[in-house]
């Protein structure tokens, strides 16, 4: 007991880095799922990756350049997807991300460590610049979704009514794609890129078919999260096991008798977002 809790004072900065994430990034998942985004994830995740990588061969901080490539490729998004077949620009840049990054890893000296860290989520080495970078993701992403939560809400079930009404929609759907974009390249550099993956994709999953509502899924999501991250947090310390893999381990644990919950309660996923108010939206 006295070696567990020396080693959670010696971790805390990584600690409360990854929690900070733990609580963004399910947030940032229901707007992706609810805007059938769901490789996004993986795509910004990757291409962060990748950005960080190139950052460190050319001498240049690692988070400067993981954030600068996932912003530019956010920003071009609605670009490069009128000149791409539908649903083929996330994927695309999810593999062309993954080559990179190995590519990279494999042929530059000094990239290795950085390289298995992004791959297996190495949280413990998250410094005060990534605890800062969380911290401010964390209330960045806050705000804006509180502020445009509600827009983004009706622009994925009433894009009709958002173009009568002339509302700011594609300026604000900019803005969540630089949020996500920022804080996917941010969480891949501590947690890894499955783990991100993993809290932006499994507590909303469960989310949309347990919670009654869309402000209560706002609230389970983050809750579910921050509930595995805490279990892996521990179980990966007490153990010395890469942090990654083993936050994913938990998600998927925790995952399966909420998916056998939905069945037995007849909780069909997609019946169950059109119970979505737009009503029902702020962040």
């Amino acid at each position: 007991m006295t070696d567990f809790l020396s080693q959670l004072l010696l971790f805390w900065r990584p600690g409360l880095t990854g929690a900070l994430l733990a609580l963004l990034l399910p947030l940032l998942g229901l707007y992706l799922r609810l805007r059938q985004e769901y490789w996004a994830a993986l795509a910004y995740g990757q291409v962060g990756a990748a950005g960080a990588l190139g950052a460190m061969a050319l001498g240049l901080p690692h988070i400067a350049g993981g954030l600068a490539l996932g912003l530019a490729v956010a920003g071009a998004k609605h670009r490069l997807e009128k000149r791409l077949p539908p649903a083929g620009l996330f994927p695309l840049l999810f593999i062309l991300g993954w080559s990179l990054s190995l590519l990279l890893t494999a042929n530059l000296p000094g990239v290795e460590r950085l390289g298995a860290a992004l791959f297996e989520g190495q949280l413990y080495f998250a410094g005060v610049e990534m605890l800062c970078g969380a911290a401010l993701a964390l209330i960045v992403g806050t705000l804006f979704l509180w502020r445009t939560g509600r827009l983004l809400l009706l622009a994925s079930l009433c894009p009709v009514h958002c173009h009568a009404q002339r509302l700011p929609v594609w300026r604000v759907g900019m803005g969540f794609d630089l949020l996500a974009a920022a804080s996917l390249a941010l969480a891949v550099m501590s947690l890894g890129v499955m783990g991100a993956f993993a809290l932006v994709f499994i507590p909303p999953w469960l989310a949309f078919a347990l919670a009654p509502g869309w402000r209560a899924a706002l609230a389970v999501a983050p809750v579910l999260a921050f509930f595995a991250y805490v279990v892996a947090f521990v179980l990966a310390l007490i153990h010395d096991q890469p942090f990654g893999p083993t936050l994913v381990l938990v998600l998927g644990v925790l995952a399966l008798p909420g998916a056998l919950a939905m069945r037995f309660a007849g909780h069909a996923e997609s019946g169950k977002a059109h119970h979505f108010h737009p009503d029902d939206g702020k962040a």
